[in-house]
């Protein structure tokens, strides 16, 4: 099996805080790491009342600390929120901490409503066809600085840090076929393009100094329990967040629920789903995520899973690494 990574969104459940979010996310880390992991990366939302990585640098700075050697990062930033020069200083300075271990996925999306992504920029005069621009303006500013180079990142000139392009349609992957880097695509919310971008991404890539080949990573969703029927019913919490998302009214992670549990109409094929989602037992999860690595070509899969229970998210992650190992 290739290797897998965690995307995790620091979930606040109901009846939890955004500190107990943060002590769990770091207990995840270290329990990935053991279990060999590859990436633990996190993702930047904002106004979200259920996700608490909005200051998303500094909670990788959070997890870098308490871990040794899995590799840590941003799926992503959202660039269009930044200037490039802030994100090439706030990850220069993450890999200068902790060298050799830090990515930075970069996505287009605001990561947020309209109203937020006000507040945030002060004016929506950005955008997000300017992203290809940002995104070498950034990578510039992590080279080697020029003697007549009026704007330096210190830190970050220089800095060893892989950058990864992010996307939920075929844009991200022409993007990232043009500049030579690896593409992850988020599968995990949005299948409906991911051949089309998977086609485009390979067919158009051109090798560049950090990269030779193409390299894709998809996100996945993954329940994973001793049973397929436990495992259903802890997938319910993870169903009834998209749901609220989706209608416009974002809450923290509910308790599941048996009303909530995955339909049996839904399409046995998971690229066919709203979501590209594994649930259940190790030997249906093993079967199905095979069948789907087979299919896309997937050089890694990166996991993320809304469970309310902390131990039970655990144990999630801990299956899937055995199926991993397999």
């Amino acid at each position: 099996m290739i290797p897998f990574s965690v995307l995790d969104l620091s979930p606040i459940v109901e009846g939890g805080s955004a500190a107990q979010a943060f002590r769990n996310t770091l207990d995840l880390a270290q329990h990935a790491e053991r279990w060999g992991y590859r990436r633990f990366w996190l993702a930047e939302h904002h106004n979200m009342p259920g996700i608490a990585s909005a200051a998303t640098a500094v909670l990788i700075g959070h997890v870098g600390a308490g871990t040794t050697s899995i590799r840590i990062g941003a799926g992503g930033i959202m660039l269009p929120n930044w200037a490039p020069l802030q994100i090439a200083e706030q990850f220069g300075t993450l890999a200068s901490l902790f060298p050799g271990r830090v990515d930075l996925g970069l996505g287009r999306a605001p990561g947020t409503d309209r109203a937020a992504a006000r507040a945030l920029r002060r004016s929506l005069n950005s955008h997000p066809d300017e992203f290809p621009n940002d995104v070498v303006e950034l990578m510039e500013f992590l080279r080697e600085a020029r003697p007549d180079q009026a704007v330096q990142a210190v830190p970050g000139s220089g800095v060893d840090v892989p950058v990864w392009i992010l996307g939920s349609s075929t844009f991200g992957a022409q993007v990232a076929a043009g500049l030579g880097l690896p593409f992850s695509f988020a599968s995990h919310f949005a299948p409906a393009l991911l051949f089309e971008a998977l086609a485009l991404y390979r067919d158009g890539f051109r090798p560049s100094d950090r990269l030779d080949r193409p390299c894709v990573m998809l996100g996945v969703n993954v329940v994973a329990a001793e049973t397929d029927e436990e495992a259903r019913f802890l997938a319910s919490s993870g169903r009834q967040s998209f749901a609220s998302l989706r209608e416009g009214r974002p809450t923290r992670l509910p308790p599941p629920s048996k009303e909530w549990e995955p339909d049996p109409r839904e399409p046995r094929d998971p690229v066919l789903r709203p979501r590209v989602s594994f649930v259940g037992s190790a030997g249906t999860l093993g079967r199905e995520m095979r069948e789907f690595v087979e299919r896309t070509g997937a050089d890694e899969l990166i996991i993320v899973s809304h469970i309310y229970d902390h131990a039970a998210r655990l144990r999630s992650y801990e299956i899937a690494a055995g199926i991993m190992r397999e």
